[in-house]
């Protein structure tokens, strides 16, 4: 068979079952935004981990080093955000290609930094070593939160409203300006340097009326089903409440929007809104409700059923 039969989320699993005969106690790991490791009775660590490839993440001629430092770290704040955890501390790992000059290294420290300082994260550690050709540059987040606060992908519940934290498609729109060589358009900029949702992470995971939550990074065709298989539910989402600026198979496939996607208990939504809304000056946007079934996105059109063959992301 080969890799791309298997696919990533096949690799995954054939990696989840081959490190099932080792107990991790109370630790938790594969399934969620971060592996979860308690560190008190009321506390735990959330940690992550993501690496960026040159060619298949980013093209080093389209973006610069500063901003390819601060995605390579908000990738990572996105998914601590994702649990309700506040980010702590990080450890960053590169490789490079012996073409790029240290005033390159530099502007990508800069930019790390410059991300790093806006929401009070240390960097503490990391490696770095050469490479045959391209810049690989490999994360590792840490976070903390209560453990009453933690936000996972298998809560959600039949009847939960679906929420998103802002505009999907965006960034997606961005990679087809870049790829058609227009590298200084506004959905260029969004794709390059996006912006992780920190702080509504936090006050999020604070809200018992949130149950399930994850960032989307590989499009919400992709990321709502890990929400979907984890709880046992199926979901109802409205194309015409998605909030997008550009088309509808884009926001839904897309990716690397890493805006949140959040299911809300259904009494409590529109206060859970209000009060949003009130905290940061926008509104979460609803999107569908969480329903009984298989594990699924049942996706309607004006209140018809459809059944269009979206996917989000594919690393294989």
């Amino acid at each position: 068979m080969q890799l791309s039969q298997l696919g990533e989320f096949g690799l995954i699993d054939l990696i989840r079952k081959r490190f099932s005969d080792i107990p991790s106690g109370p630790m938790l790991g594969i399934g969620d935004d971060c592996a979860v490791i308690p560190c008190d009775g009321q506390r735990s660590l959330v940690i992550t981990t993501d690496t960026m490839v040159e060619d298949i993440h980013f093209l080093r001629t389209a973006i610069t080093p500063r901003l390819l430092g601060r995605k390579s770290l908000a990738t990572n704040l996105s998914d601590v955000a994702a649990m309700g955890a506040s980010p702590v501390a990080t450890f960053l790992s590169v490789a490079l290609p012996r073409d790029v000059s240290a005033a390159w290294a530099e502007a990508f420290v800069e930019g790390y930094h410059s991300l790093s300082a806006e929401f009070g994260v240390p960097l503490l550690g990391g490696d770095t070593t050469s490479s045959a050709g391209a810049v690989v540059v490999s994360v590792t987040a840490v976070g903390r939160a209560n453990n009453d606060t933690i936000k996972y992908r298998s809560s959600a519940r039949p009847g939960d409203r679906i929420f998103v934290t802002g505009t999907l498609g965006d960034s997606a729109r961005g990679l087809l300006d870049i790829k058609a060589g227009k590298t200084d358009t506004e959905f260029a900029a969004i794709h390059h340097d996006p912006s992780p949702r920190v702080r509504e992470g936090e006050w999020l995971g604070t809200r018992p009326e949130v149950h399930a939550m994850m960032d989307l990074s590989d499009g919400l065709a992709s990321d709502l089903v890990h929400i979907l298989a984890a709880s046992g539910v199926a979901a109802e989402v409205e194309l015409e409440s998605l909030p997008t600026r550009t088309s509808v198979e884009l926001a839904v496939t897309g990716g690397e929007d890493y805006e949140l996607l959040l299911t809300v208990e259904e009494g409590a939504a529109e206060r859970l809104n209000r009060a949003y809304g009130e905290r940061f000056g926008v509104r979460l946007r609803e999107i569908g409700r969480i329903a009984d079934g298989t594990p699924a996105i049942r996706w309607k059109r004006q209140g018809e059923e459809i059944a269009p063959d979206w996917h989000g992301f594919r690393h294989f």
